[in-house]
């Protein structure tokens, strides 16, 4: 399938893998696409922002290839790695038949490619094209950006023993953060941004709509009006729109027609994950919440 050609044709493709996007977002994307350029998306967590690799792939559609970042992370784990244990018996191997008198080929052959394990950033450089999903970079240490340098501006990676392996067809790339911590201005400089905030009431309904069809209409409608009040509260950890379909889904599951305290009270360890406001929100606040949103 080739690239959607305007934005119009970005956002329904959006919209055919299940993700309704804004206007900006949809522009944002379609650029990246036609552009070739890297996409880098910031916000809180449970925005969608993982959400749209999954979608292109799909839809384009295309291997998806994930690199889920962490502490710790380093090349070895993310780009390549030599297989040790082949190239000690083949070592072994060309001593047994004699070959091993000829060090600079022993030495030669042991970095030949068939040796080399790929890792999800080379993975996504060979074979058929893909998109290459960076997940939450800001996980990362700060020092393991300079990795991802020479990918995220030429799609290709120099591995000193072997060469440089570049991609034939460039992947998609989306990196995503929770900006937990800042990432390096060399990696923003690289790529297209967007900050993916928390949607309006009617994007939100029709996410619902589209994502859990089997929530009556009446009762999506409240649950998201109660959401969107509940997001300008001072709590820990604010619903993303992951926790607004899966409590609108349960309460689904739970034959609720419509929002009662008594069941937002009993279900809101799904809408929310920390118990500090759990107990902030339980009871009376929840309730008023109840009553402002059945008046929307």
């Amino acid at each position: 399938m080739s690239l959607p050609t305007t934005v119009e044709a970005t956002r329904q493709l959006l919209a055919d893998g299940g993700y309704v996007a804004d206007k900006a977002l949809a522009t944002t994307v379609h650029l990246a696409l036609k552009m070739g350029r890297p996409l880098f998306l910031e916000g809180e967590p449970g925005t969608g922002k993982t959400e749209i690799a999954k979608v292109l792939a799909k839809e384009l559609p295309r291997r998806l290839v994930r690199l889920q970042c962490y502490d710790g992370l380093d090349l070895s784990a993310a780009a390549y790695e030599w297989n040790h244990a082949r190239q000690l018996m083949s070592i072994r191997l060309a001593e047994a038949s004699g070959q091993a008198q000829d060090r600079a080929a022993v030495e030669a052959g042991i970095y030949d490619r068939r040796f080399l394990q790929e890792r999800p950033l080379l993975q996504a450089l060979t074979g058929e094209p893909s998109v290459l999903l960076i997940d939450e970079l800001d996980r990362a240490d700060e020092p393991f950006e300079a990795f991802l340098l020479e990918i995220l501006a030429d799609y290709q990676i120099t591995v000193p023993e072997l060469g440089t392996i570049k991609a034939a067809t460039p992947p998609v790339v989306i990196i995503t953060s929770n900006r937990t911590r800042e990432v390096h201005d060399a990696i923003r400089r690289r790529c297209l941004y967007h900050w993916v905030d928390y949607p309006d009431a009617t994007r939100e309904r029709a996410i619902l709509k589209l994502r859990a069809p089997q929530v009556p209409e009446h009762l999506s409608a409240q649950v998201v009006a109660f959401v969107q009040k509940l997001r300008n509260g001072d709590y820990f950890k604010l619903p993303g729109v992951a926790e607004t379909i899966d409590w609108a889904a349960a309460l689904a599951a739970l034959d609720a027609h419509e929002l009662e305290p008594a069941m937002v009270d009993e279900t809101l360890g799904v809408l929310l994950k920390y118990q500090d406001d759990i107990a902030k929100l339980k009871g009376e606040a929840a309730a008023k919440l109840v009553a402002e949103a059945k008046t929307v």
